[in-house]
């Protein structure tokens, strides 16, 4: 597990780039993506860059955490505005663990046979 994060953001991106060399049309078709996302300007950076963060708890993703949290910064996001992004991650996550809790409830019963 690292400890810095501001090392873990440069590690990620250089390794993107290193990848990209690689197979570069799929790095242009994942560059893309975000593009394609902004592209209608409806949500400004700093929303944009909220739910990334609140979406990369949600997927447990610590390097889409490192450079979105890096993002958000300059796209002059607060920590209060962070706090309430990352509470409905928060509330998400437990919504979708209390409605698969349903599911797994039904298929033990099923598999019980009632």
């Amino acid at each position: 597990m690292f400890t810095d994060w501001k090392e873990h953001t440069s590690h990620v991106k250089k390794s993107f780039g290193e990848l990209g060399k690689k197979h570069p049309k799929m790095l242009q078709a994942y560059q893309a993506l975000g593009a394609a996302a902004a592209e209608e300007n409806v949500l400004d950076a700093k929303t944009r860059e909220l739910i990334a963060l609140a979406v990369a708890v949600t997927t447990r993703c610590e390097s889409c955490i490192s450079v979105h949290a890096e993002e958000a910064v300059k796209a002059g996001a607060t920590e209060e505005e962070v706090s309430a992004a990352l509470a409905m991650s928060i509330a998400l996550n437990a919504g979708a663990a209390y409605t698969y809790s349903l599911r797994a409830l039904e298929a033990f019963n099923v598999q019980k046979g009632e």
